[in-house]
């Protein structure tokens, strides 16, 4: 007991020494995993990323920094980490199998959040749908279609496949597709269409609009018209320009054809009785 007492100031004064250090390294990795977060934190929000995405890659580098800080903690005490790393790295690894298809949403998601092909607010087509992007998470998309019907994609299926951004730019072509009867005057039915697009408050003067014939099809000439507005106009540049040019042809006497069928009924001859 005596010769136990007399070692106790060396053994407080080496083992003290440990856990001061020890102690020290949690609390300046505790400083480091917050100043490291605090900065990814800023510079998610100047990208303008979702509040979701930011809150939750900050926690995620904080995690780290202090699993690490932990380790080396106890590392300071003596405590063997090799088996401990190994340990960790085992139970990540099944962790990872077990959650493979949530991962790859998570890499999807970090991929959409860092190369940012579509943003909340910007009408696209992905996965298979078509609406506003109304919130980008960590393991999924959510859209909102034109019907108000509420779309959720895996991030995945999203990022592996084709993105239409409808948003991306500021103006959009109206492309529409207009057919007249043969026997209509081009010249007047040129000038027509033209004078409904430049009547149009939303078809813009740069770029100029085109107005052309495309195909004599089978029973039609075909016109395309193409004006260029801006993406927000759209829809309601594209419904009132072919309101518009239905009404312009009716009054120029230019016929719009139809597909019609002529039935032609022959009388067959009358058959003998059979006996």
């Amino acid at each position: 007991m005596e010769q136990w007492l007399e070692q106790l100031p060396a053994l407080a004064m080496a083992y003290g020494m440990r856990i001061l250090i020890a102690l020290l390294i949690v609390v300046v990795g505790r400083w480091v995993s917050k100043l490291v977060a605090s900065m990814v934190r800023k510079m998610m929000e100047r990208r303008n990323v979702e509040a979701t995405a930011v809150g939750f890659v900050g926690a995620l580098v904080s995690t780290i920094i202090m699993a690490f800080t932990f380790i080396a903690a106890l590392a300071q005490l003596g405590v063997q980490t090799a088996s401990l790393v190994a340990l960790l790295g085992a139970a990540g690894l099944a962790v990872g199998l077990a959650l493979q298809g949530s991962l790859s949403n998570f890499a999807a998601g970090v991929l959409l959040v860092v190369f940012r092909p579509c943003r909340a607010g910007d009408y696209v087509e992905a996965a298979g749908a078509a609406g506003v992007v109304e919130e980008i998470s960590i393991f999924s998309t959510t859209l909102i279609t034109p019907d108000n019907k509420k779309v959720i994609a895996p991030n995945a299926a999203v990022i592996n496949g084709v993105i239409v951004n409808y948003s991306a730019k500021d103006t959009r072509r109206v492309d529409l597709v207009i057919g007249v009867a043969y026997d209509a005057d081009l010249r007047q039915t040129r000038e027509v269409l033209s004078q409904v697009v430049e009547a149009s408050e939303y078809v813009l003067k740069d770029p100029a609009y085109r107005v052309e014939v495309s195909e004599l099809a089978d029973s039609s000439v075909n016109f395309v018209v193409r004006p260029w507005v801006k993406s927000e106009d759209y829809w309601d540049a594209y419904f009132q320009l072919m309101a518009n040019i239905k009404r312009a042809l009716d009054d120029a006497g230019i016929g719009i054809p139809f597909p019609q069928m002529d039935l032609h009924v022959q009388q067959l001859p009358e058959r003998p009785p059979v006996l």
